[in-house]
C-alpha cells in the first residue's frame, strides 16, 4: 500500500522505517539497508539467450545453456529479480507467510529491471494461481500482488483470473520431474472466459519463486495451447544453486 506523501512523516514517526531483513533503521519505508542489498544475488550477464541462466565469464553473447539445448523451453525467457539465497528466502517468507504485503513494490522493482525492454503496453500480466482454499487461508495471492506492480511499472494489463487452480497440490520439493508432472496434471486450467484475451496475446507469467519450473511449465503449456504469441516468466527469486557463483 502506498503512503500519501503528506502522511509519510506521521507514519515514519509511529512506525520508524527499518530494514525488513535485519531491522536496521532506514531513511524511508521501502527498501533494504546497504548491507542487505549486498546480500542479494542479482543475476547478470552473460546469460543463456533462451532462459537467462547466468553464465560465468568468457561466454559469448547469444550462447544457449546445456539445459535449453537438451530440452528447448516453451517460453521466451525468464526474468528473475534475484537468485534464491538466504537473503531472498527471508524476503519471500516475510512477504508470503509473514503477510508483509507492503514488500510487493520493492520485490517487483527488482523483477522489472530484468524484464525484456519490449515488455510493456499491450502485454498481459498473468499470476500463477492459488487454489481457493489456500487463497482463503492466506488472504492474498502473492503472485497477483507482484503482477499488479509489474503491470503498473510497464503499462500492461493484469489478468488476475486467466488461469485457475482447481485442485490443491502438495509441496513439490524432493520429487522428480515425472512425479511433479503427475502432481500438477489437471491441477491448473485455463479460465474459459479469458480464452479470447489470451489468444494471440503477449503474456508475462508471474510467480514469487521459480524452483524446479514444473508449475510454470504447466502454466506456459496451457497459455501456449490457447494461442498466446509469447510467454515470458517473471519471478522474484529463481533457484539456481550452480549459478550463484556466476553473479
Amino acid at each position: 500500500m502506498q503512503v500519501h506523501p503528506l502522511l509519510a512523516p506521521v507514519v515514519d514517526l509511529v512506525f520508524p522505517p527499518r530494514c525488513p531483513l535485519c531491522g536496521q533503521g532506514l531513511a524511508a519505508q521501502s527498501g533494504l539497508c546497504a548491507g542487505c542489498w549486498g546480500d542479494l544475488a542479482i543475476p547478470g550477464e552473460p546469460s543463456c539467450a533462451m532462459c537467462q541462466r547466468p553464465f560465468g565469464e568468457g561466454v559469448t553473447h547469444g550462447a544457449i545453456c546445456a539445459v535449453c539445448l537438451a530440452h528447448p523451453p516453451r517460453h521466451e525467457g525468464i526474468a528473475a529479480g534475484t537468485l534464491y539465497n538466504d537473503a531472498s528466502r527471508k524476503l519471500v517468507l516475510a512477504f508470503k507467510h509473514g503477510h508483509r504485503i507492503a514488500l510487493a513494490p520493492m520485490l517487483a522493482r527488482l523483477i522489472t529491471a530484468r524484464l525484456p525492454a519490449d515488455v510493456g503496453e499491450g502485454w498481459l500480466f498473468v499470476p500463477v494461481p492459488l487454489h481457493r482454499w489456500r487463497l482463503w487461508s492466506r488472504g492474498f495471492n502473492q503472485s497477483a500482488l507482484l503482477a499488479r506492480e509489474l503491470a503498473k511499472a510497464r503499462g500492461g494489463q493484469v489478468l488476475l483470473d486467466g488461469l485457475v487452480r482447481i485442485r490443491r497440490t502438495p509441496p513439490l520439493g524432493g520429487l522428480g520431474k515425472a512425479a511433479r508432472a503427475r502432481m500438477l496434471s489437471g491441477a491448473i486450467r485455463l479460465n474459459p472466459r479469458r480464452a479470447e484475451q489470451i489468444k494471440d496475446a503477449k503474456i508475462v507469467l508471474v510467480d514469487d519463486v521459480l524452483t524446479s519450473g514444473a508449475t510454470s511449465d504447466a502454466c506456459v503449456r496451457i497459455i501456449k495451447r490457447t494461442g498466446a504469441e509469447r510467454v515470458v516468466i517473471a519471478c522474484f527469486a529463481r533457484v539456481l544453486d550452480e549459478a550463484l557463483d556466476a553473479t
